[in-house]
């Protein structure tokens, strides 16, 4: 997998717990969910930035929307962005917890804000990966991005890859079913082989199912990389909590997907050194052979 030499030496899957907004705009929370994933040993944490005035429309912020902040659209939005003062805070913190961390932009002035903490990859988000704007943007820093391929098809696919192409940005393509929860029969895994015959490149997972076997079967499989929505608790206020994963399923998936790894091996037929004292007591009849 071609990330930049740092991140190579990372151990694969690379394990991107999610973030998001699941920090419903409180930086302790934020705080407690970069403990568990450091906690697990994921390999980072994600969240999300946006401009709330590029990203929606004056009338669709003014629209009704009961939340803990308010009445409208506008203030949930509002409450659940985090600025500079935050950010700066999550880098710092981050840091110190021995975690990366990056946030995935749904308009270019983010992407502007982020690019100025130096995270170690980028990360586009379903919805964005028609986002051409933004797209030419995050390619254009060359640094290593993951893709989620949500709600896309193959023809949209392959715009936004020609666009990293183009700036020779690094890049791995994560399969990814854009439902909130998504059903186990709807993960349709086996996708992740085809998109990695298509486009020959790293192909990691996206998933949003509410347990973790779709994650472990994808890693069998070839996926190298795994990026879960992370949680509390699943009954807390949030679009996404239910989409997401607690601290144990986390501890499991981190581990096992690890395990999965050295697992499946090279594929070669070997006759291995530790099989020899096992040959040489089972196959005795053909010492018995020679010996006649």
């Amino acid at each position: 997998m071609s990330f930049n030499p740092y991140l190579n030496k990372l151990k694969i899957p690379f394990t991107i717990a999610e973030i998001g907004i699941n920090h419903n705009g409180d930086l302790n929370l934020a705080k407690k969910l970069i403990d568990m994933a450091a906690a697990v040993g994921c390999s980072a944490v994600k969240f999300q930035k946006r401009d709330i005035d590029t990203v929606y429309t004056k009338e669709y912020l003014e629209s009704p929307r009961q939340s803990p902040w308010g009445i409208t659209q506008r203030e949930q939005k509002e409450g659940l962005e985090f600025g500079k003062e935050e950010y700066d805070e999550i880098d710092s913190y981050c840091k110190e917890r021995g975690i990366l961390w990056t946030a995935s932009s749904w308009d270019v002035k983010s992407q502007m804000f982020i690019r100025n903490y130096n995270v170690p990859f980028n990360k586009i988000a379903s919805p964005m990966l028609t986002h051409l704007d933004l797209l030419e943007a995050v390619a254009s820093e060359k640094l290593h991005t993951f893709i989620s391929t949500g709600m896309s098809t193959y023809d949209e696919i392959d715009v936004a890859v020609e666009i990293f192409k183009k700036h020779e940005c690094p890049y791995t393509l994560l399969h990814c079913v854009s439902i909130y929860p998504c059903k186990d029969e709807d993960c349709n895994i086996n996708l992740i082989k085809n998109i990695k015959d298509r486009y020959k490149c790293p192909v990691g997972y996206s998933g949003h199912e509410s347990g973790i076997i779709p994650s472990l079967l994808a890693v069998s499989i070839g996926a190298q990389a795994i990026e879960r929505h992370i949680t509390l608790d699943k009954n807390m206020y949030g679009s996404d909590q239910s989409a997401s994963i607690e601290k144990d399923e986390l501890k499991v998936l981190v581990s096992e997907t690890r395990k999965i790894i050295n697992t499946m091996g090279t594929g070669q037929k070997t006759f291995l050194n530790h099989e020899v004292p096992v040959a040489q007591k089972l196959r005795y009849f053909e010492s018995v052979k020679k010996a006649i």
